[in-house]
């Protein structure tokens, strides 16, 4: 018998040698365990978030994406799908389960390896808080180590809300909450059972059970974590079947992975979103990223989305009628069914823009296009086909015409509606800005800010073409000038001795003059004869310096006779802020864009009070030069270059046209007394847009169809005239105007009859300004500004007032 008992002693001496080194390796390490204030005083890493006025998300910075929720706010189904999952015994355990280390113990006996853990939930706070990963007899020591002392320390619910906030689960997402966003655009409250269990399996291996990167195996681990709520008794064989039945098929896991995105990040602010970054990062450093900072800029959803809608639409009406370019790229596909794995990879590189969506042409016929996108085929035919017709024929160049192997843009008409459109090459920005405050109500600085980050609305400084005529109309009502004042629409030009350089001969672009017209009506017909004639009379230097009450920098116009045709520099934002002063009444308003900052904590840490029209706003022009203006450029709407915008049936809107030389850029900027908003199309590089896209063409569309939102349901506002102007005989004798009561205009010559008829048939819309364009000059002193150069220009943007306490 003795030597059956050598062994069976050999183990037990083994076995208290083990517990005698385990016991002095604890004692050891205990002292050196570190303390648990990054526990009990937790402060994880928040990224910046950027938010409309009303609320919504717009942006969001930083490497970690969190929402820190109490565990109270964590839903019963979600509480016990972790639990299920992860530490079924976690309430009755002190850290440590004995039955699950001896398991693991077991396993690893058997196999030979390290593979198997028995990690409870404590075990892994203790590991994501303090520890590495790293599989070794030692790193597991300290884990269970530590997981007593957080035990002693902390209750089981403090324990269980730190696991729920700072547990990685794939997709930037840390937290259950940041991933209830991240994979289902939802809040924890509004998860399903089978959702719950979806996200509760994601910690053992967040890559590998992505739903939207693996949905085949994340099912079966979702189908394993409700089997364990069954067995562990949170849910009962009613839910079970249920939850099985709803659980998340492969498909739709494809389908719905780009929308989750748009369902995070619903409004589209991108632009808004970096400037407010931007602002961020001046005032905080690098750590704005991390500390929960929530920025509520001034822009609405309501606003934010009209502008995003009006432009996306204006520049795909615009790429229609230049013509269809060609698919974007061409991939060999073998003859017959191609595996959808190849037809995936081929579009994997490929990225959607928007309601932009890539797809590769299986099939293409004159008739019918079949394509194929995400798992599905889809057939375009009749007016989906129209915009490539031409590139369907036989005839049409083999590297431009949509056949098999095509990579091509589908967006959708309709339900089970499609077209085949093209990703433009324009672009375009427009801003909207409340006249009285300078609260930026909307912002798109381009077509797709992940296709072209530069924003246009703050950084390209363009010519603004005939749109800057109202700026030296203003100055010259402040001499002794009005609306009825005459000067002739005649052809001008400048000897070689006088410009310095050689000839300048500046015409109107289709060559025929109206002769002597009065103020008023060469706004009405952006006439550039009648805008140089009115510069000389009142001087090119008067009027730079007139033009910094409006915010405009003197530097970028110098004082030469082509300011009279917008030659000068301004960015969208400067020609808002402009505009601004004639909507208001004649009061210098700064847009900005960020309204308020909190802190992580959710205090108010800053905010923008800016001066107000009309109390704390600088006056900087006389109202009654302001109202002349509006009076003016509301007959620009009514029978100008600006008729167009008669379809939206108001009468308290206003506005110029503005086309730049050889059709480079095209804007319109115009406002009702509330409301300032420019559109300005163009190129990110200067470069022709195509004959006929003026102001009016290409820009005007995109500001009536924002502006028709935007004023929806608001009532016209009527604007008083105010004290100190008279009715008196326009310089024609033809009719009357208002002119500053103070000044005396020269009396008008006796009108003959035929001219008293002419101009009383004023009312009938002018030409659009192919005319408005700006003539061709030398280089020399009554030269126009070479065309800026494109380095981003820096935002000069109101800063935020830190909030004293």
């Amino acid at each position: 018998m003795r030597w059956v008992l050598y062994p069976i002693a050999a183990l037990i001496a083994l076995v208290i040698v083990g517990l005698a080194t385990l016991a002095a390796m604890a004692l050891f390490a205990w002292p050196n365990l570190p303390a648990l204030d990054t526990l009990t005083d937790y402060r994880p890493r928040v990224p910046l978030r950027v938010y409309t006025a009303d609320g919504h998300l717009i942006g969001e910075f930083g490497e970690e994406r969190r929402d820190v929720v109490r565990i109270a706010e964590v839903p019963s189904n979600l509480k016990h799908a972790i639990l299920a999952a992860e530490d079924e015994r976690f309430y009755e355990h002190k850290g440590i389960d004995p039955f699950g280390l001896a398991r693991a113990a077991l396993a690893n006996l058997s196999s030979g390896g390290r593979g198997q853990g028995a990690s409870t939930i404590t075990m892994q706070v203790a590991r994501n808080f303090f520890l590495s990963r790293e599989k070794t007899y030692n790193r597991k020591l300290y884990e269970i180590l530590l997981a007593l002392k957080i035990e002693q320390n902390l209750s089981k619910d403090q324990i269980l809300e730190l696991y729920v906030n700072q547990i990685f689960l794939g997709q930037r997402a840390y937290g259950f909450a940041a991933a209830a966003r991240a994979y289902y655009g939802k809040s924890l409250d509004d998860l399903t059972l089978p959702e719950s269990a979806m996200l509760a399996g994601l910690p053992k291996a967040p890559s590998a059970f992505n739903p939207i990167v693996n949905p085949a195996r994340a099912a079966v681990r979702q189908q394993y974590v409700l089997r364990r709520m069954l067995e562990a008794g949170f849910i009962n064989s009613t839910q079970y079947e249920e939850a099985l039945a709803f659980a998340t098929p492969r498909q739709s896991q494809r389908d719905t992975a780009a929308a989750r995105k748009v369902q995070d990040i619903s409004v589209p602010g991108d632009y808004v979103a970096e400037m407010a970054r931007q602002i961020a990062v001046e005032q905080f450093g690098e750590r704005a990223y991390e500390l929960g900072i929530r920025i509520v800029t001034t822009v609405t959803r309501k606003d934010q989305e009209a502008a995003y809608a009006a432009l996306r639409r204006g520049v795909l009406d615009y790429d229609r009628r230049h013509g269809y370019r060609g698919p974007e790229s061409f991939v060999d596909l073998p003859a017959g069914a191609v595996p959808e794995e190849q037809l995936d990879e081929a579009l994997g590189e490929v990225s959607d823009h928007g309601d932009l969506l890539a797809a590769i042409v299986l099939k293409a016929t004159p008739k019918e296009v079949v394509v194929y996108r995400r798992g599905q085929e889809i057939r375009v035919t009749g007016k989906g086909l129209s915009f490539v017709a031409p590139m369907l024929a036989e005839k049409a160049p083999q590297s431009r015409r949509v056949r098999r192997g095509a990579i091509i843009r589908l967006r959708s008409t309709g339900k089970d509606a499609w077209e085949i459109v093209q990703l433009p090459e324009v672009q375009a920005a427009l801003v909207a800005v409340d006249s009285h405050t300078g609260a930026v109500r909307a912002l798109i600085g381009g077509f797709d800010f992940n296709r072209n980050k530069f924003n246009h609305v703050t950084q390209a400084v363009r010519q603004p073409g005939s749109s800057f005529k109202p700026f030296i109309f203003s100055a010259a009502l402040d001499r002794n000038f009005g609306p009825g004042n005459v000067l002739d629409d005649a052809p001008l030009y400048y000897p070689a001795g006088v410009t310095g350089s050689k000839a300048w001969e500046p015409k109107n672009y289709d060559g025929r003059y109206a002769g002597p017209m009065t103020l008023r009506d060469a706004l009405v017909r952006s006439k550039n004869m009648v805008s140089i004639r009115l510069l000389e009379e009142i001087t090119p230097e008067y009027a730079r310096d007139y033009l910094s009450r409006f915010g405009f920098d003197p530097a970028q116009n110098p004082p030469y006779l082509t300011m009279a045709l917008g030659a000068g520099a301004a960015t969208p934002w400067e020609m808002a802020g402009g505009f601004a002063v004639f909507a208001n009444g004649g009061y210098r308003i700064e847009p900005y864009v960020v309204k308020e900052i909190y802190d992580g904590s959710g205090r108010l840490i800053a905010r923008t009070d800016p001066p107000v029209a009309g109390q704390s706003a600088p006056r900087v022009i006389d109202a009654r030069n302001a109202w002349l203006m509006d009076s003016m450029m509301r007959d620009v709407v009514q029978r100008g270059t600006a008729t167009r915008a008669r379809v939206l049936k108001r009468n308290d809107l206003a506005g110029k046209t503005g086309t730049t030389n050889d059709y480079v850029d095209a804007w319109f900027c115009g406002y009702n007394p509330d409301l300032v908003a420019v559109s300005w199309v163009g190129h990110s590089q200067p470069r022709n847009l195509g004959r006929g896209e003026t102001g009016g063409a290409a820009a005007l569309p995109i500001w009536i169809s924002y502006m028709g939102a935007a004023l929806e349901g608001v009532p016209e506002i009527e604007r008083p005239r105010p004290d100190g102007l008279k009715l008196v005989q326009n310089g024609l004798g033809s009719r009357q105007d208002y002119h500053y009561a103070e000044y005396e205009p020269p009396a008008p010559p006796p009108a003959p009859d035929w001219l008293q008829q002419m101009f009383a048939n004023d009312s009938a819309p002018a030409m659009e300004a192919e005319s408005e364009a700006i003539p061709t000059a030398p280089s020399a002193a009554v030269s126009p500004l070479p065309p800026p150069a494109q380095a981003p220009a820096p935002v000069e943007e109101r800063m935020p007032t830190p909030i004293r306490r």
